[in-house]
């Protein structure tokens, strides 16, 4: 009987052939004659007994009708696949919308099986993976994360060899870990070097992959029209922008300058050294200094100018000032509070439910495209796309932040549009915040200290080593990663009544890299959401705990980094958290910032908003199902769980009146903060 689980076994070492073993030796799928490459169709009686005579499980492919997918064969197998490229999005589309329609799991293999070996192997992935997540008879697939299917993506290369010596001649019981270089992207006299740990870090860029993989920009309607998804587009790059400029200003570096001007040299180069396994091509570099460039790809399907760039621009901030956008029909459609900012988004980020693209251009993809070819603007050297051209890769690179924050900086000027908050939308009249402070969870750990580290974890990465070796082969990286630490919130409902309120919990930098106090207005431009809860209130004081780990903002180390398996290959299908949208979320290890040495001085916020203005009439259970990561990634198949916009109560301007934090919160008792330090320990602790 087919598992819907079997299907992992088509995501497993991508440029091997389908019929090769998986799970390490111990699954193989039997396929027809007719499923085999020319290449191997005369052969293919020697080479199913061969790899199929030493299995524990052999999984039957039926022979099934083949769907037509000339289409899909103008993207070379082996080539470089970007979904920035609209050519490839409508390919990607076209093989999702096959997958969709598929009326059960073993015609899904049928059909897989047969395609897998004669696509891009990229594309073959992506579109999969997508129509996995988004098939009511797979949602219980735990997903493969994308460091186990295409580890060059993420992992310096010069340890490929030592994985495959090591996987080839040492027997598995004496295998040793091969470590991964810290930032070996560049020297210590390069001053963006100091933010290579979160520019490069494994976790972070697998965060940026898989909310897309959760959210794509193109496809199949069902699938990319989800509730407010332009926001939460909005929200989780936002966020990331917040999150790299408070780490500069930790390594005494300012923030970063947007790129609203996009003929200025870009000052940064960027070296990557990293390697796409599928052709054995390096990602191209960028000198410094170097400027954007009319792009003419017309052979990739593909030609723009940073003239219609600019005038792209233009036209959205005119929009935006005007407070309305027009569709294709010329119809004025109102930037209004509650969807103003999904609709522009959605425009900006050039989506398929853009309104009107021909109007408004593609802007945040152009920008990708133009950075991702500015080596080769004209296809002379027949180069392909740096590393902003693909999702997985494209936040290493220095460009990502300017170009982004110039995005957020775009939707931010709609936001500081709109009235601020009145005084009934920020309180909870009966509601006090008598009390707050953090504490780590250790004996004796002063109050509102939280501390950083480094930490040395390892990867199982065998899965993504195609023809390599079988079993475990294990890699170590070191990567950035905070004390356990627990909130301690005191709540007075002084109402005769229980009440029902959400706890928003936020930190931001009192000062900048320069240490000068951050006014309001600036503050609120590096703040970073920690966490969001419902909590019930009884008449009285109401003494609140939360655990760091239970953040609705963060997925779980073993979540990020979890292993492929198929069904034949779980131990305790019982235990095993199988919901797709378990990888979506900013990983664990990077929920505080870096701080410094001598303990960086943070504003700790936290605010209990009246139930009542959030409510959506949704009740979920955040302890299941992966409901823990909604704050960026929403609810499976549901609305997002907040009616409030996301990044309230700080997404709006304030009036004039509130210079500092203090203006702000008092008059609001529902609100309180307090001073934290974040003091980072440079010494390397390994995960147990």
């Amino acid at each position: 009987m087919t598992s819907s689980n079997d299907v992992l076994a088509l995501l497993q070492r991508p440029l091997e052939p389908t019929f090769y073993p998986k799970d390490d030796g111990k699954t193989v799928l039997e396929l027809p004659d007719s499923y085999l490459t020319d290449r191997y169709r005369p052969i293919g009686q020697e080479l199913q007994s061969r790899f199929g005579d030493n299995v524990d499980v052999k999984i039957p492919v039926r022979d099934v009708r083949q769907p037509d997918i000339g289409f899909a064969l103008a993207i070379p197998r082996r080539a470089a696949f970007s979904l920035f490229i609209q050519r490839h999005r409508e390919i990607a589309s076209r093989l999702i919308d096959i997958f969709l329609k598929l009326p059960d799991i073993s015609t899904l293999i049928g059909v897989g099986s047969y395609v897998r070996d004669r696509v891009n192997v990229y594309l073959f992935q992506y579109a999969f993976t997508v129509a996995v997540q988004h098939r009511p008879d797979t949602t219980n697939v735990n997903l493969p994360s994308i460091l186990q299917l295409f580890p060059d993506q993420f992992v310096d290369p010069s340890v490929f060899p030592k994985l495959r010596e090591e996987g080839k001649v040492v027997t598995q019981k004496d295998r040793q870990v091969i470590d991964i270089p810290m930032n070996f992207t560049a020297s210590d006299r390069e001053d963006e070097q100091r933010l290579a740990y979160f520019r490069e870090d494994i976790g972070v860029n697998m965060h940026h992959w898989h909310w897309h993989l959760v959210y794509p920009t193109s496809g199949p309607i069902e699938v990319i029209d989800k509730d407010r998804r332009g926001e939460l587009f909005f929200y989780m790059h936002q966020q990331i922008i917040h999150r790299y400029n408070v780490e500069r200003f930790c390594n005494l570096l300012g923030r970063t300058k947007s790129m609203h001007n996009f003929r200025e040299p870009i000052p940064e180069a960027y070296f990557p050294k990293m390697v796409r396994s599928a052709d054995a091509r390096p990602f191209a570099a960028r000198p410094q200094n170097f400027t954007l460039k009319d792009i003419d790809r017309d052979a990739e399907g593909f030609k723009f100018t940073i003239s219609e760039m600019e005038q792209a621009r233009d036209r959205i901030y005119a929009a935006i000032d005007a407070g309305f956008v027009e569709d294709k029909s010329g119809k004025r459609i109102p930037l209004d509070p509650k969807k103003g900012i999904d609709i522009l988004s959605n425009l900006v980020e050039a989506s398929d439910l853009s309104i009107n693209p021909q109007l408004y251009g593609n802007l945040h993809i152009w920008g990708h495209l133009a950075l991702s070819f500015c080596h080769d603007p004209e296809n002379r050297y027949l180069e392909q796309f740096g590393i902003m051209g693909d999702l997985a890769t494209a936040q290493r690179d220095p460009t990502f932040y300017r170009w982004h924050s110039f995005v957020d900086d775009v939707l931010v000027r709609h936001k500081d549009h709109l009235d601020p908050y009145t005084a009934q939308e920020l309180s909870f009249p009966g509601i006090t915040v008598s009390g707050l402070n953090v504490t780590i969870t250790r004996k004796n750990a002063p109050p509102n200290v939280l501390l950083t580290y480094w930490q040395k974890s390892q990867v199982d990465l065998a899965a993504g080593l195609d023809f390599g070796p079988g079993g475990n082969v294990f890699a170590s990286f070191t990567h950035l990663q905070h004390a356990p630490f627990v909130y301690n919130i005191d709540v007075n409902n002084s109402t005769s009544r229980p009440a029902r309120g959400t706890v928003r919990i936020f930190i931001a930098p009192k000062a900048d890299d320069r240490n000068l106090a951050l006014k309001y207005d600036e503050w609120r431009r590096y703040v970073i959401e920690l966490d969001k809860f419902a909590v019930s209130l009884n008449p009285g004081l109401n003494k609140l705990t939360r655990r760091s780990d239970q953040s609705t903002v963060t997925v779980a180390y073993n979540r990020t980094f979890r292993q492929i398996k198929t069904a034949q290959d779980i131990p305790n299908k019982d235990d095993l958290e199988r919901f797709r949208f378990c990888g979506c979320g900013w990983p664990d290890h990077m929920l505080l910032p870096k701080g410094t040495t001598q303990g960086m001085a943070f504003d700790l916020f936290v605010m209990v908003s009246d139930y009542a203005g959030d409510s959506i009439g949704l009740e979920f259970d955040e302890a299941v199902n992966c409901n823990d990561s909604h704050s960026f990634c929403g609810l499976r198949d549901k609305m997002y769980p907040d009616n409030r916009s996301m990044g309230y109560p700080f997404d709006r301007k304030s009036p004039a009146s509130v210079q500092t934090l203090q203006d702000y919160l008092g008059p609001n008792s529902n609100m309180r903060a307090t001073d934290v330090k974040i003091k980072f320990t440079n010494t390397v602790i390994a995960r147990t």
